[in-house]
């Protein structure tokens, strides 16, 4: 009998004897040909006159089936295993594929380190190739030593991250000697190595290169405070875990840069500032709600006209891209020109209708809210092309949706008409587009009672100030909504009358 099954046997045979049972058990046995053998043994107590004359069983080679059942249990296992990574890797893939932005990735790639592998510590680096450095987003914690130290490593510095990049292949440590044996032949200093290695924690390391087509776009580490054996299998998931981070990290530079881009690009539309006119404060908030790379349509401005009143305008050309940017860009343009000429509100919005229908797409909706005020008094004119109601807000926080006749978008057949809007002294009127009340929970009609009823929750501070104003509805508005288009508020506030005055 094996030496390791004797006591658990002897102990079940005693058991059997007192208990007069029968006697059920597995062991392995040395056999004259093929060394241990599994058996299982069956035995059963003969009774006469009460009391046991004899036990008659037997032993039966239960070899084939043990190896067989543990085969299955080590397929179920290995394929069990499988499951669990392609699992892991495919959620990871679609977290990988929601991130936008580096930052995000880069706490992707932490979480699934964390979770999917047990890395007690994570750290992404991008390579800077005109540098030859390995410039850290995360140091996860990271000792800082001097073959790893700081947020910039060189490539010539010998690292489980610098190896990863250099040799473009994964980097498997599985305990210090490993990490010790490696580093060594890479350059690095045995002493400085050991040094490190007394005051860490760390005891297994992983390096992966980011590859994307073949070029290096940094390193991931993750780093375990036990030793860690890393399985053929568990070295292609990880591969392939650092393919979706390379993927992933390409896909977020790439949209960072260009969100940059696209928003200089949306800015440089805007006026860069509004002008200072005595008699009346002017003030603007513009929030992008694009998450991509796509411009909005989304204009605010406002401008002195020759005989000294203000004209000031918010439009929104429907849609995203470069496209709705150009239309943007053309019907902003246009309108200073008309304003500049023919400054009626009715007569600008005739002659806007003229230049969309000769340039614009006719799929192309675009509306806007264009009034003219007179600086101190207030007295002014508004029309409407098929934008949402401005606002007038009185000293006392009284709000006022404007009730003029709202007309039809730009470029629609129709007799513009224009309106007396008068903003008193002490009172602001607000102009805004669509994405501050309307959303894809919030109807414009809900949404146009859900700002008049936020006015009326400011406070008088902030109604009297037109910047606080308009700080105070856009995050009050928008608390609580996924934003998903562009806000633009306008506000044309005229002081009231001083004792002086």
């Amino acid at each position: 009998m094996h030496p390791e099954d004797r006591p658990h046997t002897e102990e079940a045979w005693r058991e059997a004897l007192r208990g007069r049972i029968m006697f059920e058990w597995n062991y392995r046995v040395r056999t004259r040909a093929s060394g241990y053998r599994h058996f299982e043994v069956r035995a059963v107590p003969i009774i006469r006159h009460g009391r046991v004359v004899e036990w008659v069983g037997a032993n039966t080679d239960v070899t084939p089936q043990r190896e067989a059942e543990e085969m299955r249990g080590r397929l179920t296992d290995q394929l069990g295993a499988a499951a669990l990574r392609t699992a892991r890797l495919q959620g990871a893939t679609a977290i990988l594929a929601e991130a936008l932005t580096v930052e995000q990735v880069v706490q992707v790639i932490i979480d699934v380190g964390r979770t999917a592998l047990a890395a007690d510590r994570s750290a992404v680096a991008l390579l800077d190739p005109d540098r030859a450095v390995l410039k850290l987003i995360n140091n996860g914690g990271m000792p800082d030593i001097p073959t790893e130290a700081g947020d910039e490593i060189p490539l010539t510095q010998s690292s489980v991250m610098t190896m990863a990049v250099n040799s473009r292949r994964p980097v498997f440590a599985e305990s210090p000697d490993s990490l010790t044996s490696q580093l060594v032949d890479a350059g690095a200093d045995e002493k400085m190595i050991a040094d490190y290695l007394d005051s860490s924690e760390e005891r297994a390391w992983v390096g992966l290169p980011l590859l994307a087509a073949g070029r290096a776009l940094g390193a991931l580490r993750f780093a375990f405070t036990r030793p860690q054996k890393i399985s053929q299998e568990d070295g292609v998931f990880l591969e392939a875990l650092a393919g979706q981070c390379a993927l992933a990290v390409e896909r977020a530079t790439l949209f960072e840069r260009e969100h940059r881009t696209a928003e200089t690009l949306q800015r440089s539309l805007l006026p860069d500032s509004l002008p200072v006119v005595r008699g009346l404060v002017l003030a603007q908030r513009f929030r992008s709600g694009s998450r991509h790379v796509q411009v909005g349509g989304d204009w605010y401005d406002a401008f002195v006209l020759q005989d000294s009143r203000v004209a000031a305008v918010v439009g929104d050309v429907m849609g995203k891209g470069v496209k709705a940017a150009a239309g943007m860009g053309r019907i902003r343009n246009a309108m200073r020109a008309l304003a500049l000429t023919n400054p009626p509100p009715a007569a600008v919005l005739t002659g806007l209708d003229r230049v969309f229908e000769a340039t614009e797409d006719e799929e192309q909706v675009t509306s806007l809210a264009y009034m003219v005020v007179e600086p101190g008094t207030g007295e002014g004119t508004l029309a409407l092309a098929g934008h949402p109601p401005p606002l007038l807000v009185s000293p006392q926080g009284v709000p006022l949706l404007c009730d003029g006749e709202p007309g039809t978008p730009l470029g629609w057949p129709t007799s513009r008409r224009q309106f007396r809007f008068c903003v008193p002294p002490g009172h602001t009127a607000v102009l805004y587009s669509d994405g501050l009340v309307e959303n894809r929970k919030r109807g414009l009609d809900a949404g146009l009672a859900e700002l008049c009823s936020v006015v009326t929750e400011a406070p008088p501070e902030v109604v009297g100030s037109p910047h606080m104003l308009l700080d105070f509805l856009v995050d009050r508005m928008l608390a609580g909504y996924e934003q998903d288009d562009d806000v633009t508020v306008l506000a044309i506030h005229v002081p009231a009358a001083t004792k002086s005055d």
